[in-house]
């Protein structure tokens, strides 16, 4: 392989001929041979996006020449189109503060607007990594300002629309079946009626808390740390320059970013970082619930409950012909597990800061857009496959509910609960039906029975006396 000599402060590194990074991106390379996990690409965006806006705001303070603004925009924008992927080779485990990464960026885009100015890459000139595309910024707050720009943009973009596109599923499905009425379950065990259409519109609900948080997080997460250098000073920067670069961040992506009141808790704290995956959380604790209760109402189909009947995407058995799984719902709940075991690792890791910075930067970065990955294509995957298709299984829901004692519980009213638990457990013990029970016993009529006992009136409160 063909190699060119590049210098840091740590002295000469042999470099790939034709790569655009420099010297700490392959110190880095070279050190940190650790797992698979790399920068993922809203990751290495949100840098281009940075560096872009950063560029702006030196140029409008006085503090960088046009020809060099416009020449580390243009590598910036082949950053963000993602034109230079391939030139991000590193991993997720390094410098706990990004700094390689932050680096790997610097070269990235310095290199190319050399060549773009016709200059010799990795001369550092006319465009130097630090002096001007690092200019007025630490990795400290460029980096976090980078990864809350990711979050907010994959948050925004992708995880929103997905799972408002699963709770309009949800709506219509609850419409179509709000005449359905059915067995409720309480503790595993036969309890009132409701409709299946009430049943869905709780899932519904739950995602509507989940989005509730995941909003409120996003307010906070918005909030950027750029402008506090190294330690949340601002050593090397300018007044004004904080909110010029938000001020571009916002024009750049269309979303409303500001520069953070206190940048020491930004730099040292990673409390936004913890609102934001517990967000993702609550969203996954609500969606595993669903899943879950999918899977548990289409069991079967002829020796579980059964009362769904879900599409039949592929073959569920490689020895049991024609058997058909509930493997949406079973991808889906994997998914939540994982992300539940990302939210301890960030937790632990926020938690882990040390006087002026946290050392955790890339793997929270990474767990967050991780998560918010699987969780957008889950649900996309969950709503197509799954929930579009899903219909009642209606004499199996009929019977159910002919058959459930629970019914009794309409009765308290008129006979009251002693009597009534008389009836229910002579009608399990005898194997009879209520209405035979209750006769029986002499404390109705068939006919009182059948007035006080309606499933279809049972979904609701009582009109008011």
């Amino acid at each position: 392989m063909s190699t060119r000599t590049e210098y840091d402060s740590m002295g000469p590194v042999e470099v790939p001929e034709d790569a655009y990074w420099g010297a700490q991106t392959q110190r880095s390379l070279t050190n940190f041979k650790i797992g698979d996990h790399r920068m993922q690409r809203p990751m290495i965006k949100a840098l281009g996006l940075v560096k872009h806006a950063c560029a702006e705001a030196n140029a409008s303070l006085g503090l960088l020449e046009d020809e060099k603004k416009e020449a580390i925009q243009q590598a910036a924008r082949e950053v963000i189109e993602g034109k230079l992927d391939d030139q991000f080779p590193l991993k997720v485990w390094q410098t706990g503060s990004g700094t390689q990464t932050n680096m790997n960026t610097n070269e990235v885009i310095a290199n190319r607007a050399i060549e773009i100015m016709g200059g010799e890459i990795g001369s550092k000139s006319p465009v130097h990594p630090n002096d001007d595309v690092n200019k007025s910024q630490s990795t400290n707050d460029s980096f976090p300002t980078a990864s809350a720009v990711a979050i907010v943009d994959q948050l925004r973009s992708e995880l929103l629309p997905a799972l408002d596109k699963t709770r309009d599923t949800l709506t219509e499905k609850a419409e179509d079946f709000d005449d359905v009425v059915k067995v409720g379950r309480t503790h595993l065990m036969d309890a009132t009626p409701l409709t299946l259409g009430q049943e869905i519109s709780g899932w519904i609900a739950q995602l509507d808390y989940a989005k509730q948080a995941v909003e409120a997080s996003l307010e906070m997460v918005s909030e950027l740390a750029i402008g506090g250098t190294a330690v949340g000073t601002g050593l090397n920067t300018v007044e004004g320059y904080p909110e010029k670069v938000c001020a571009a961040l916002s024009d750049l992506t269309g979303h409303d970013f500001k520069a953070a009141p206190n940048k020491f808790a930004l730099l040292a704290g990673k409390e936004t970082i913890v609102e934001v995956h517990g967000a993702l959380k609550t969203l996954a604790v609500a969606l595993n619930k669903i899943g879950n209760d999918v899977r548990w109402m289409a069991s079967g189909p002829r020796c579980g409950i059964g009362e769904l009947v879900i599409p039949s995407n592929e073959p569920g058995s490689s020895i049991m012909p024609g058997k058909v799984n509930p493997t949406q719902s079973e991808a889906l709940t994997m998914v939540c597990a994982h992300v539940m075991g990302n939210d301890a690792a960030v937790g632990f890791a926020a938690a882990s800061g040390n006087f002026e910075l946290n050392v955790y930067k890339p793997m929270l970065v990474h767990n967050v857009l991780e998560s918010t990955r699987l969780l957008t294509d889950s649900m996309h995957s969950f709503t197509d496959k799954c929930l579009a298709g899903i219909e009642p299984h209606r004499e199996q829901i009929d019977e159910y509910l002919e058959r459930c004692l629970m019914l009794v519980t309409a009765l308290n009213p008129v006979i009251g609960y002693d009597k009534a638990a008389e009836v229910a457990k002579k009608a399990h013990k005898e194997e009879k039906t209520l209405r035979q029970s209750i006769v029986e016993l002499g404390y109705l009529t068939g006919e009182e029975f059948d007035e006080a006992v309606q499933p279809a009136k049972m979904v609701s409160p009582d009109p008011k006396p």
